[in-house]
């Protein structure tokens, strides 16, 4: 146990989770929290934030070391002052969880909105990763802080689902810029990798995969079982541990500019 403690204890570290209320983000803060670190968990609304202090009500271990913001990450002067918030509280944040995203509904490419497209473009690459990268690493390149860098890629970043166009476009990117960032960060000591997860369910995708009458998978819900090996849905507690795997700088101290899939073996299907 002293050999697992030292390889991936976060104990005195401070780690902000933008998105961390959401459901893939609540595990992710939660890992990083029970790793032994300080964890800042920054949402859009006050109410995301409610939802997610609940479970620490009763836990003054976890809970003294938790602290929650009303963030946008898509803009630049409010992650600067969130930034500042969240070092007066803990410390200096050495890691930084970029998981804000999500997408709006599924179309034909001609009839794509492109209002819409532009705002789910923006939640997923500008708020989901420039933004906050680019604040955070000046901070940490001003004051040598070798910091960790978790972004959220997708099965889209490596091949488009039908319908998602916006959110094809955007996950494709956030993994072409964690690898042009990794390379551009490495001189300073900084790691900049990301996890992407398979197919769970959630709010945004159940409908998509689940029929809400039968309880049935749809024909799509059909389709991503029928290519992942291991036959099922992931739960979102699967993605913890490649999370403090990335975070730790003992653990993975030498892997930079990569994408971890977390996805029951969905993108090595083949027949």
């Amino acid at each position: 146990m002293e050999y697992l403690e030292e390889m991936f204890s976060l104990t005195g570290r401070t780690a902000v989770v933008s998105g961390g209320a959401g459901a893939i983000g609540t595990v992710m803060s939660d890992a990083l929290l029970r790793a032994g670190a300080n964890v800042v968990v920054w949402s859009r609304t006050d109410k995301s934030l409610e939802h997610f202090l609940k479970r620490y009500r009763d836990n003054d271990d976890l809970s003294t070391r938790l602290s929650t913001a009303v963030v946008d990450a898509g803009d630049e002067d409010d992650v600067e002052r969130a930034l500042s918030a969240a070092t007066e509280h803990f410390t200096m944040p050495e890691i930084l969880v970029n998981g804000v995203g999500g997408n709006r509904g599924k179309r034909s490419f001609i009839d794509i909105e492109i209002k819409e497209f532009t705002e789910v473009v923006n939640l997923n690459l500008i708020a989901g990763l420039v933004v906050p990268t680019k604040v955070f690493c000046r901070h940490w390149i001003e004051r040598s802080v070798p910091g960790s860098i978790i972004n959220l890629t997708s099965m889209t970043s490596y091949t488009p689902l039908s319908g998602v166009w916006a959110y094809d476009a955007a996950k494709s990117a956030v993994l072409n810029l964690t690898m042009a960032a990794a390379n551009e960060f490495a001189a300073h000591h900084i790691r900049v990798n990301a996890i992407a997860p398979g197919f769970f369910l959630g709010k945004q995708n159940k409908s998509l995969l689940i029929d809400k009458k039968s309880g049935d998978y749809t024909e799509r819900g059909r389709a991503v079982i029928n290519r992942t090996p291991f036959k099922r849905f992931g739960a979102v507690q699967e993605l913890a541990g490649a999370t403090v795997f990335l975070a730790n700088n003992k653990a993975s101290g030498f892997i930079t500019g990569v994408s971890i899939p977390v996805d029951g073996g969905y993108l090595i299907h083949n027949i």
